[in-house]
């Protein structure tokens, strides 16, 4: 009976469960009133309602409109929190109060003097309690439990009781039970679930045959999660969280709020607070100019530099796309409060680029153009070197003639013994800043070196996640293959606060933290999305990881050091490195010869050159390039002769 009215209720209509509720309500303050007086007098049916019958009817009569107004009939029942509980309270002392004032004209005559505060307790416990027996009811006829999720709430704290409520209500998920580290909690219920300590995850999942793992710890720091998914790790279920409490501004949660487990909680550490100063020395009040403007971290870095109170923002960048998407987002965030400049060029282009200083008056250049995807350069090494070695000369070349400030060079870690064009490309360019700097431009030319970022194009992250979803395989290079990670956010601002350390010439290294096993990374991504590895041992499983085999340039590990010389800074997550250099009047004509082997797409010249100027650099394959290498070969046969383009 009690299924068929909620039921009945819910698929009413709104005008209709207003009128159901206000008879329900008119005849709980009847028997409230009724109640009362019989709890006060101890009688089933004193005498004294022979004279004061008419109140039964009256209290609630006037009493309703009370409720109308005060809005307990717009809250959605189902729903029935502390807040509308406290809205019932005011309206039981409202009609008590109305009780009173109806016995005030006649002076009570004979009528208890305490009822009505008996009268709002009872009023209150009959009008909240019918609303909770109704929540209760129809949570256990629509919360699913019988086909939603059951979830274990890692998390007993304030957001933890917030997802059990939100979970009463959905038919997508069935709160279980409770995991916290807090000892005195451990062994209590909370919510109506047991709290458990950490130590019987193994047994509650099976007890209870958990679905989701939720982390409901939003104010929890990275270490401490990434705790929590190690011990999490032996198990096959799917593990989600709530966000930081950053994004939870106003500190409540609901089910919208749950989400895939952050990278950076598996991977990262918690960042280090940046140095106010450093942050704001090359950006406030500055006219800035960003190279790849578009990219992982040329976006990201628009993005603090709009942030840290730049005067100007200058866009410089090859893609038309990637340009238009930076500009509008710059533009959405940040409106008239920013001049934004965007600038179609390519960074080869010394007039264009000096031309960009020249009129935006350019004080600071976050130099992060540059080809970066280890195979693709591989397959396009000419372009690459061009763009990487000659592109990062022209451009600090304009820069020292336009009178700019500081120069930044986004570098990597390839860039340390590297055996890819790339990193060779990347440690050309070091070479060209440090040569420069040491000639003695005003121009104050610094480097800052850093590994893979969580996020960025091309980055094996999304790629894992792409290939669980689509249900395997998941295909890792090679089993021993280790890789530096960190975030994007994180990554540049320590890169804008070593680029205001630079004295000239710097090189900079940043902290990367430990080096991740890419398979562990690929195993453990599979076991947070609740799946299992299938293998040898696990062959029931439902992903399988293949190894594909290191691509052209690719190795098994990075390093972010040439040699042993190292020195800390103000800051304790940037290294500065003491590495060789080779003097401007040297290099330039390394640089002339290259660029004439570039010119006459010499391949074999271009790595020559480059194995001679490049400390440890090894390539780990032959020439990839299939184009200009037939081509070079039809330039060395007497027939043929090259198109004038081309000799140019």
């Amino acid at each position: 009976m009690q299924k068929i009215c909620v039921r009945y209720l819910v698929n009413a209509s709104y005008y209709t469960r207003r009128l159901v509720l206000l008879a329900v309500d008119a005849i709980m303050l009847v028997f409230a009133l009724w109640l009362s007086v019989s709890l006060r007098m101890e009688l089933l049916w004193p005498s004294l309602w022979n004279v004061f019958f008419w109140l039964l009817w009256l209290v609630p009569l006037l009493s309703l409109p009370v409720f109308v107004r005060l809005g307990l009939y717009r809250a959605v029942i189902r729903y029935t929190s502390l807040e509308a509980l406290w809205v019932i309270f005011i309206g039981a002392l409202c009609s008590s109060l109305i009780l009173v004032a109806v016995l005030l004209p006649v002076g009570f005559r004979g009528f208890p003097r305490s009822v009505p505060v008996i009268y709002l307790l009872v009023s209150f416990l009959l009008l909240g309690g019918s609303r909770l027996t109704f929540r209760t009811i129809y949570a256990r006829m629509y919360s699913g439990r019988q086909n939603g999720k059951r979830v274990l709430i890692y998390g007993a704290g304030s957001s933890g009781r917030q997802m059990v409520i939100a979970f009463q209500n959905s038919a997508e998920f069935w709160p279980v039970c409770f995991v916290d580290d807090d000892k005195k909690l451990q062994g209590r219920r909370q919510s109506g679930l047991t709290i458990y300590a950490p130590q019987e995850i193994e047994r509650l999942l099976e007890k209870y045959q958990v679905d989701l793992i939720l982390l409901a710890m939003p104010s929890a720091r990275r270490q401490r999660k990434r705790e929590i998914l190690r011990l999490l790790e032996p198990f096959s279920v799917e593990v989600k969280s709530l966000p930081s409490l950053d994004v939870l501004v106003d500190g409540n949660v609901s089910i919208t709020n749950i989400q895939e487990i952050e990278l950076e909680d598996l991977l990262g550490r918690d960042p280090v607070p940046p140095h106010q100063d450093l942050l704001a020395s090359c950006i406030s009040g500055k006219s800035v100019m960003v190279t790849g403007a578009g990219g992982s971290i040329g976006s990201e870095l628009c993005r603090q530099i709009a942030a840290g109170g730049a005067k100007r923002l200058v866009l410089f960048e090859q893609s038309e796309f990637a340009l238009y998407t930076i500009e509008a987002e710059m533009r959405a965030r940040w409106g008239l409060a920013l001049e934004i400049v965007p600038i179609l060029g390519s960074v080869t282009h010394k007039r264009r680029v000096l031309a960009v200083i020249k009129a935006m008056a350019v004080q600071t250049i976050y130099h992060a153009a540059a080809y970066k995807h280890v195979p693709l350069v591989e397959y396009n090494p000419i372009e690459g070197v061009r763009n990487n070695v000659f592109g990062t000369l022209t451009s600090a070349e304009a820069a020292a003639e336009g009178g700019v400030e500081t120069f930044v060079l986004i570098s990597t870690d390839k860039a340390v013994r590297p055996t890819n064009v790339m990193g060779a490309s990347k440690r050309m360019a070091e070479l060209v800043l440090q040569a420069l700097a040491d000639r003695g431009e005003r121009t104050r030319f610094t480097m800052v070196r850093f590994g893979n970022v969580l996020g960025s194009s091309g980055s094996v992250v999304p790629h894992f996640r792409r290939q669980i979803q689509e249900g395997g395989p998941v295909t890792v290079t090679h089993p021993k293959v280790v890789r530096y990670f960190m975030t994007i956010p994180e990554s540049v601002q320590l890169v804008i606060q070593a680029g205001a350390m630079g004295r000239g010439g710097d090189v900079f290294v940043l902290d990367m933290g430990e080096p991740v096993r890419i398979l562990d990374l690929a195993r453990n991504m599979i076991r947070i999305c609740g799946l299992s590895v299938r293998n040898m041992d696990n062959p029931d499983g439902e992903i399988a990881i293949e190894f594909s085999g290191l691509r052209p340039g690719e190795k098994l590990y990075e390093e972010l050091l040439v040699g042993d010389n190292v020195a800390g800074t103000e800051h304790p997550m940037i290294m500065r490195a003491e590495e060789r250099m080779t003097a401007w009047p040297e290099l330039e004509l390394i640089l002339t010869a290259l660029d004439d082997a570039c010119r006459e797409f010499a391949h074999q010249k271009v790595r020559s050159i480059l194995l001679e100027t490049v400390d440890g650099y090894k390539p780990q394959c032959g020439i990839m390039d299939r184009v200009s290498v037939s081509l070079e070969e039809k330039m060395n046969a007497d027939t043929w002769k090259p198109p004038v383009h081309l000799v140019k």
